[in-house]
């Protein structure tokens, strides 16, 4: 009997510590599940995706010291969705500001204005240095050599008729820049076409006298 007792007594406690296993696995499962991640809006992952890549844009104009350009960027970022890209960006356009503003108020002539750009041109800057012709051409309508350096840049730009437009204009109000442009290396992306050829040289187009005098008397 003793040993039919302690059986029972054994049998009840090993189902005992099986409940509280259970329960223990129970209580373990029970526990609530971490919640999903947030989704992401994707109407708004294209926008970001422009504006990380406008910002880029900026920064490296700026490194190569293309305000202008980098200005033009960096203001698309100021006025787009993401905030914290807005407010670096809103930090580098106002030392794009602080460069242009030295560079329009450091010149004491348009002739050495000119000559800043010509050496932006040089660089291969040429976005910046078509902003510092403009603007000259604005400040001092008369000044030729702008419309000339025009001209060249556009050439150079692989835009032959603003090439064309402005280098005849160029050769309107001075006609010294026709010899100048005679030699000019800038404008070998044009030597081949007529148009250039009649801008130069007017005269090898023009009959001459004896060619028409002969015509007249046949």
């Amino acid at each position: 009997m003793k040993k039919k007792a302690a059986a029972k007594v054994k049998a009840s406690s090993a189902k005992s510590k099986k409940t509280k296993g259970k329960a223990l696995s129970k209580r373990r499962g029970a526990a609530a599940p971490p919640p999903p991640p947030p989704r992401p809006n994707f109407s708004e992952e294209p926008r970001f995706a422009q504006a990380v890549q406008n910002y880029e844009a900026g920064l490296k104009a700026m490194q190569e010291h293309k305000f202008e350009r980098a200005k033009g960027f960096l203001e698309k970022v100021v006025k787009g969705a993401s905030r914290e890209l807005a407010d670096r960006a809103a930090v580098h356009l106002n030392s794009c500001n602080q460069q242009l503003a030295r560079t329009s108020t450091s010149f004491k002539t348009p002739e050495e204005h000119y000559d800043f750009a010509v050496s932006l041109m040089n660089a291969g800057n040429y976005d910046e240095a078509r902003s510092h012709l403009e603007k000259i051409q604005k400040q001092s309508p008369k000044a030729d050599y702008a419309v000339y350096g025009l001209a060249a840049l556009s050439c150079l730009m692989h835009k032959p008729e603003d090439a064309l437009r402005y280098l005849a204009t160029a050769i309107k109000m001075n006609s010294m820049n026709r010899l100048q442009a005679r030699n000019d290396t800038d404008f070998h992306n044009l030597a081949d076409d007529p148009r250039f050829t009649e801008l130069l040289y007017p005269e090898a187009s023009e009959p001459s006298p004896m060619a028409t005098s002969g015509s007249r008397s046949r």
